[in-house]
């Protein structure tokens, strides 16, 4: 890299039903990394889940419209080469773009959802030996399956809803036994999902059952939740093995819940209140939590923890109490995202945010080229 700027290829799009929020976040992130400090490479991942170079003077269609932004056809396509000199290049059939991507310093995924938040990508990038933003794959895989990161919440001695985990529709169990485990309304969630996708909140049988047919819709496994009563409370966390969280900041949904739609689509879906209303010891015990959730869950880079501060008794969970409820390890970036947003109201600005995402991402490379180059000692040593 010496004598010129590092090249961070951003990379957005991707097959998951969140195909459109990341594109708005891509969008956000592109217009505040700093150009004096970075060159930027644009990575578009169509449905189909093929990788194009994008041209950034039209690089998205309909950019201002959360319901119809696309990607634009006809873009070069591209592929990852695996190994230590890795880099993504364009595809063999398409000669004439050859030479038109330079090797990249790091990759800053924009991806959310299931094929890019889950540890897919995660681990394409690792074979590549390309540094990237964001936890690892662990991490990323964990926090995407709602079971398994709730079990390993709880482990760790960090609260959590009471739920069921249902392995498939066929061995879904009657709603009175639902009921009689976690009360009603319930809860109904794919387990691999992200922002709220397939989520409904079930208070009758008939309720329940579409629900099951809506959440298995989108994966084979399901989570049923205990409604928790209380105050929806999100924190940013920011760092490797020395996290730091942000203020917290408050969502007020003013759907039924915090919908896909009242994240992402209707701007006016909730209210926003950073920083949340709450007092000096309730904030530290958020922030407190938040950073053993993020450890616990061994996530790196960035994340966004999203609480419950009880308001009344749900079942044997009394009043006052933090609930965590779920870890979302490459958060929105859209212009009403909270992960963002409370960074800002904490005194990080946007483009510092960038900057210090990318530092976290080669910090993690490099230290992992230590270990390997390590091994490489002991098996020269063994020789």
């Amino acid at each position: 890299m010496s004598g010129r700027r590092p090249r961070i290829g951003v990379l957005f799009g991707g097959e998951s039903p969140e195909h459109e929020v990341s594109l708005r976040s891509a969008k956000n992130v592109i217009e505040a990394i700093d150009r004096d400090r970075y060159e930027v490479v644009l990575i578009g991942i169509d449905r189909r889940g093929r990788w194009r170079l994008a041209d950034e003077s039209g690089f998205l269609r309909n950019a201002s419209d959360p319901r119809r932004i696309r990607l634009p056809a006809g873009a070069v396509p591209l592929a990852v080469a695996p190994g230590q000199d890795a880099e993504i290049v364009p595809l063999a059939e398409a000669p004439p773009a050859a030479g038109t991507l330079p090797p990249l310093d790091a990759v800053f995924p924009v991806l959310h959802g299931p094929m890019g938040e889950d540890g897919a990508v995660q681990g394409l990038l690792r074979l590549a030996h390309l540094p990237f933003v964001g936890p690892g794959i662990l991490g990323s895989a964990v926090c995407m399956d709602k079971d398994v990161a709730k079990r390993l919440l709880r482990d760790a001695a960090i609260p959590v809803a009471p739920f069921l985990t249902v392995f498939g529709r066929a061995r879904a169990p009657a709603w009175e036994a639902v009921v009689g485990a976690l009360g009603t309304p319930v809860f109904v969630k794919p387990a691999n999902m992200g922002s709220s996708v397939g989520v409904s909140c079930a208070g009758t049988a008939g309720e329940y059952e579409a629900a099951l047919d809506e959440a298995f819709s989108f994966d084979t496994k399901v989570l049923l939740e205990r409604t928790i009563t209380g105050r929806e409370i999100e924190i940013s966390v920011l760092g490797n093995r020395e996290p730091e969280a942000s203020i917290p900041g408050e969502i007020v949904p003013r759907h039924d819940f915090y919908s896909y739609e009242a994240k992402y689509l209707d701007e006016g879906g909730a209210d926003l209140r950073i920083p949340a209303e709450l007092d000096p010891d309730t904030t530290a015990r958020i922030r407190d939590l938040a950073i053993r959730a993020f450890q616990a869950l061994c996530c790196e880079g960035m994340s966004r923890v999203d609480l419950f501060l009880t308001t009344a008794a749900c079942g044997d969970i009394p009043a006052g109490e933090l609930i965590v409820n779920e870890i979302n390890t490459i958060p929105g970036f859209t212009p009403i995202s909270m992960y963002p947003k409370l960074w800002a109201a904490s005194g990080v600005s946007y483009p510092e945010l960038i900057d210090r995402l990318i530092g976290l991402a080669i910090e993690r490379a490099a230290r992992e080229r230590r270990l390997a180059s390590a091994i490489d000692l002991v098996t020269e040593g063994a020789r």
